[in-house]
């Protein structure tokens, strides 16, 4: 069972920064690609960056590209998200998750390609 873990969620004002946390346990992150997901209230859940395993592929939604940086230490088997410049329609629960079956090394975004979703952390961006 792949279990995934987000942390570093909060309250933070317009333009502050945060890095958020996906630790997995119960399995080697190493082997995996993982995706950076949110959903705001009454949105559907969207992906906003990936990381190949290896950590030589990323990418980003066009909202947060050039604001937000995803990176990745397979020692401590933890995927980081780090946020920048944050605005009010950042506001969102965050989740990380694995992709399954072939493509699981892969950095993808399309939630319907991941099976194993971590229970995600709020953000909220306001003053």
């Amino acid at each position: 069972q792949l279990q995934l873990v987000e942390s570093g969620g909060g309250l933070v004002q317009p333009g502050g920064s945060l890095r958020l946390s996906c630790a997995a346990s119960g399995f080697t992150l190493a082997y995996y690609g993982i995706g950076w997901f949110r959903q705001a209230p009454g949105k559907e859940r969207e992906g906003i960056s990936c990381i190949s395993s290896s950590g030589g592929v990323t990418n980003y939604a066009d909202s947060v590209k050039g604001r937000f940086t995803i990176s990745r230490d397979n020692a401590k088997n933890t995927v980081y998200l780090q946020m920048n410049s944050l605005k009010p329609e950042d506001t969102a629960v965050y989740y990380c998750a694995a992709p399954v079956g072939a493509a699981q090394a892969m950095c993808l975004m399309s939630p319907r390609l991941f099976g194993s979703w971590g229970q995600g952390t709020q953000i909220t961006v306001s003053s």
